[in-house]
């Protein structure tokens, strides 16, 4: 054996227990460790059953992912090493707890019986890396509870919990047991009744078993497979099944290989690793007490304060909520309750969580009621002159040690933190829209923010299921300063002569979850505007008369987007529809502004123009010191702007474009449009890397 692996006896049983935190995950270590331990068991003829269990608090979480990226990389040893152990003559047990996931739980698949804990979660999450289980988890899992359960598990990703898994007949029994303790006793009574092996690759399916499910995933996965090849992909491992174990292995072992060099599953699984690096802030000290968070404070109760405060209410944490009027006040609650009586109409929600949950809202019409709350996040108009205001009053009120939040979008978080009086106090906690649906969280240090307090914010993001990115202070700090860019050329772009859907079908064709038009109809006009309005009020936008003309008019007749109907585009319901206001405004604008119309704009000017200014931005980002690493950037924008996580955020897809291709065409609209205000210019940063023939990704702060 080895350090991670162990093999022991406890009377006629055998017990490999692996001990590789913290997730047991399948290392090269581990799985050599494993085939020697499978082989002492093979060798040791008195021991009648061997137990497979793992140290601490889980079993195996699945692979050791950074493997994947090796050139040499194999599945071939653990999968003949799942092939002998699945031979053994006599009884293998697993004994699941915490989670068995992906390698994990084809090992499992292998032993021929499993018990697990009952608060054990299961899953093959490989989908949401662009892969497929790779270790016979399609070709196992189907001969144990069927296609159209395996097809599901598969396809969708998510974990199901012990009982559901016992029921579906993928576990032998459940146990609320010591999980050790349990596999043994397991393995006596398998002894006692003298059961047989049962290898599961011997197993075969019935004839077109799932095959209505088969078809209709096929022709799902054919829709997103240009985007997501790993879903087609699945389909056919799993309808392989229905061969001879042999051929379905090869069907198998071709897929996953195709997959793992594919470039959607390396952007996956770079942003699968960019997440986790984000919750890890540079020079915070590991041993920091935190602040002691149990009672929060939301002013502001619009459709952001809202949300915000849902956030809270779901993990069990009270929330006092302060409008200025009752009627506003009131109105905010039964909003709040609307939103958890739908999730209790979809069956996401039962009656008794959702009363749980509104038991702990309480409101006011006072802002002296949160004076005991430990954080208070302002979540109030966004204008420079107010928010000082509301700071001010809330350094006053808060109670010493509290931890006051401002959820601006792009506002100056440390003007707003010397006006509180305690600056040291304050950090941006910028939520995107909806609050309670969106996984983002910018998380934005203020120069005077005591270490603990962003410390204590990180942590409690994790806590409310937020993906946090702490961003330095700047305009729009990380995901707004780059969006700023991309929505000035979306506007330039129609003045000159494109239309919205044009604009917008030319990024939603790459993956998209929407164009900068409908984002903006969807999100407000009259916020998009207020939001240039203000930046011109710190002094930030160029001395261009045409500059965001487009939104700024829109929003002067009251053209707001979904919310009013008319917008970019024309609305009934959430239908959208060309708005023929917007062609004749952006015409008359153009002429103002003496801007050349053209109907000559491909959807390749129209991509480059939106994305590698954003690109450029994202450079500067990181020369400025705004983002601590390039890989923050990319999870900001998938997790809050729907960038397409399959070509794996801006700052990735830069790398794979090549940094020479993106100089060179800022270059080109610099010399063919004009660079008068400097929209074209280009990063420093970009610049040098693209000299080099290097890559963003590989930039890395100066120590």
């Amino acid at each position: 054996m080895n350090a991670t692996v162990s093999y022991t006896r406890a009377g006629p049983l055998a017990l490999l227990r692996i001990a590789n935190p913290p997730v047991n995950a399948l290392s090269q270590a581990v799985i050599e460790g494993l085939s020697q331990a499978v082989q002492a068991f093979a060798d040791d003829a008195d021991a009648q059953a061997l137990v497979i269990a793992c140290a601490g608090r889980t079993f195996v979480a699945g692979g050791d992912i950074t493997a994947f990226d090796a050139p040499d990389f194999s599945a071939r040893p653990f999968n003949t090493l799942l092939a002998r152990l699945e031979a053994l003559d006599r009884p293998v047990v697993a004994a699941l707890h915490g989670t068995a996931l992906g390698g994990g739980m084809e090992l499992a698949l292998a032993a021929h019986y499993r018990i697990a804990h009952s608060t054990t979660q299961l899953g093959f999450p490989e989908v949401k890396l662009g892969l497929l289980p790779g270790s016979l988890g399609t070709q196992r899992l189907p001969r144990l509870i069927g296609t159209e359960r395996a097809l599901a598990m598969i396809t969708d990703g998510q974990s199901i919990g012990a009982a559901q898994a016992l029921n579906w007949g993928l576990l032998d029994a459940v146990s609320a047991e010591e999980p050790e303790a349990a596999g043994l006793k397991y393995a006596q009574s398998l002894l006692d009744s003298q059961a047989p092996v049962r290898p599961s690759s011997a197993r075969s399916l019935p004839a077109g078993d799932g095959a209505a499910s088969l078809q209709q995933a096929a022709e799902q996965a054919q829709r997103k497979g240009r985007y997501y090849p790993a879903l087609p992909a699945i389909v056919e491992a799993v309808q392989a099944a229905g061969l001879p174990f042999a051929q379905g292995e090869a069907v198998e072992a071709r897929l996953f290989e195709a997959l793992r060099a594919s470039p959607q599953s390396r952007a996956l699984r770079h942003l699968f690793f960019a997440q986790r690096q984000a919750a890890r802030v540079p020079g915070l000290a590991k041993d920091l007490v935190l602040r002691a968070v149990q009672h929060v404070g939301v002013l502001g109760a619009g459709t952001m304060g809202r949300g915000i405060a849902i956030n809270f209410l779901n993990v069990g944490l009270p929330v006092l909520l302060v409008e200025q009027s009752a009627q506003a006040l009131q109105a905010a609650v039964e909003a709040i309750r609307q939103i958890y009586q739908a999730n209790v109409a979809k069956g996401r929600l039962t009656a008794a969580a959702l009363e749980q949950r509104m038991g702990l809202l309480s409101g006011a019409v006072n802002e002296s009621a949160l004076a005991n709350c430990d954080l208070v996040i302002e979540a109030v108009f966004e204008d420079m002159a107010l928010k000082k205001v509301v700071c001010a009053r809330l350094g006053a009120i808060c109670k010493p040690g509290a931890i006051i939040a401002t959820n601006t979008s792009t506002l100056d978080v440390d003007a707003l933190a010397v006006a509180t009086g305690r600056p040291q106090d304050v950090v941006g906690m910028h939520f995107f829209s909806p609050a309670h649906v969106m996984k983002l969280l910018e998380v934005v240090r203020g120069a005077q923010t005591d270490p603990v307090v962003l410390a204590t914010v990180m942590q409690l993001a994790r806590s409310i299921g937020k993906v946090a990115v702490v961003s330095g202070v700047c305009y729009g700090f990380i995901g707004n300063r780059m969006a700023e860019v991309y929505m000035r050329e979306a506007e330039f772009l129609i003045m000159e002569g494109a239309s919205p859907s044009q604009v917008d079908a030319a990024v939603e064709d790459l993956g998209m979850a929407m164009g900068p038009c409908r984002m903006l109809d969807l999100a407000g006009i009259d916020v998009g505007a207020k939001t240039v309005i203000e930046y011109g009020k710190a002094g930030g936008l160029p001395p261009d008369a045409s500059y965001r003309a487009l939104v700024r008019r829109l929003f002067e007749g009251g053209q707001f987007g979904q919310k009013t109907g008319l917008g970019y585009y024309r609305y009934e319901g959430r239908k959208a529809s060309p708005n023929p206001a917007v062609d004749a405004l952006a015409c008359e604008l153009a002429q103002t502004h003496g801007i050349v119309r053209r109907n000559d704009i491909g959807r390749e000017e129209i991509t480059e123009r939106l994305l590698y200014p954003l690109i450029n931005e994202g450079a500067r980002i990181l020369e400025e010191g705004i983002a601590y690493r390039p890989a923050d950037i990319d999870v900001v924008w998938t997790c809050g702007y729907g960038f397409p996580d399959h070509v794996g955020g801006p700052i990735f897809m830069a790398d794979q474009i090549g940094l020479p291709r993106i100089a060179q065409r800022l270059a080109h609209y610099a010399q063919t449009r004009g660079n008068a205000y400097g929209y074209w210019s280009m990063s420093p940063l970009l610049q040098s890397l693209a000299e080099q023939g290097r890559r963003l990704s590989d930039w890395k702060a100066p120590a």
